[in-house]
């Protein structure tokens, strides 16, 4: 089955799962595939239990109203193409060939309006989801999807592993405070909506959302709110822009090489990758078919923002 979804023809017996991990990608990293393969591997279960068909899948936004500028989306497609081969991880096109800014809150009222029966999952960083209230109508995200959240705290260096915060809990009384600190971290307005289940994220919000389009269709809010789960379990901390330091760093060391010298440091460098070998720390965080993808378009150099 390939990995990119033609949503506008894609035609299912059931009300489908479907969960989405949005970003620039750029570049996809291992960080983005352990949290896309999380809600994949939690929610498989569910969906083979009720009989739905389930997916999840990498969104990418054509360029975040956040930043100033990013690579291509044709390479950030093809790297994403790269690192989703051989998992069960689909990639969603909707925001990627859009004229920048485009916002959340228009993604997921398309997607609840062309999904109108399926549960509907965004998937955030905890940084993320503090800060919706300053998105554009970002509180009202849960009008139309549930969220599961994840609480990845950017670590100071790419070699740092898994952040201090992404710890783990012996008993209930201890996830349970952590939980709750958490929650209260929310936007307020946000707050209630939290639930300890993700099962609790099937809740039919899609129900209220067709009777209103069955009337005038004008209306695609659900009078009944999406719930929040947050997901305790600790995760890597990286991001994309620890790498692109990185990698830009590679790439003006490398630039001060011989010519003949070049190639052979690069090749050094996806073997590293390949065998996850020290000490290039970019082994532990990029699939080799990315990185070389990356050394062959030459991305993420001096010369590429010039």
């Amino acid at each position: 089955m390939p990995n990119t979804s033609n949503n506008s023809h894609e035609k299912i017996s059931a009300p489908a799962i479907r969960a989405y991990l949005g970003g620039s990608f750029d570049p996809v990293h291992n960080g983005h595939l352990e949290v896309a393969l999380h809600v994949y591997q939690d929610l498989l279960p569910i969906a083979k239990q009720q009989n739905r068909p389930l997916h999840v899948s990498l969104l990418p936004n054509a360029r975040s109203p956040f930043k100033t500028q990013s690579t291509d989306p044709k390479h950030r497609l093809a790297m994403l193409k790269l690192a989703v081969q051989d998992t069960p991880i689909q990639i969603n096109e909707l925001e990627l060939w859009q004229a920048p800014p485009v916002y959340t809150i228009d993604t997921v009222r398309a997607l609840r309006q062309q999904y109108p029966y399926d549960c509907l999952i965004f998937i955030m960083g905890m940084d993320s989801a503090r800060s919706l209230d300053k998105w554009k109508d970002g509180l009202g995200l849960t009008d139309y999807v549930n969220l599961w959240i994840f609480n990845r705290e950017d670590s100071d260096h790419i070699n740092g592993g898994v952040s201090d915060r992404a710890t783990s809990f012996e008993n209930p009384i201890s996830t349970s405070q952590y939980l709750a600190t958490l929650q209260s971290q929310l936007p307020l307005p946000l707050q209630s909506h939290v639930t300890d289940s993700p099962i609790e994220l099937f809740t039919p919000i899609a129900r209220c959302l067709v009777d209103s389009l069955e009337t005038d269709g004008s209306d695609l809010k659900s009078a009944m709110k999406g719930r929040i789960y947050i997901d305790t379990r600790p995760i890597t901390a990286v991001s994309s822009t620890q790498i692109r330091e990185q990698l830009h760093i590679l790439a003006t060391e490398t630039n001060k090489m011989p010519v003949p010298d070049r190639q052979v440091a690069s090749i050094a460098a996806i073997n590293d990758i390949m065998s996850n070998t020290h000490p290039n720390s970019l082994a532990k965080w990029l699939n080799p078919a990315v990185y070389h993808y990356i050394i062959a378009h030459q991305l993420y150099s001096a010369a590429q923002f010039r």
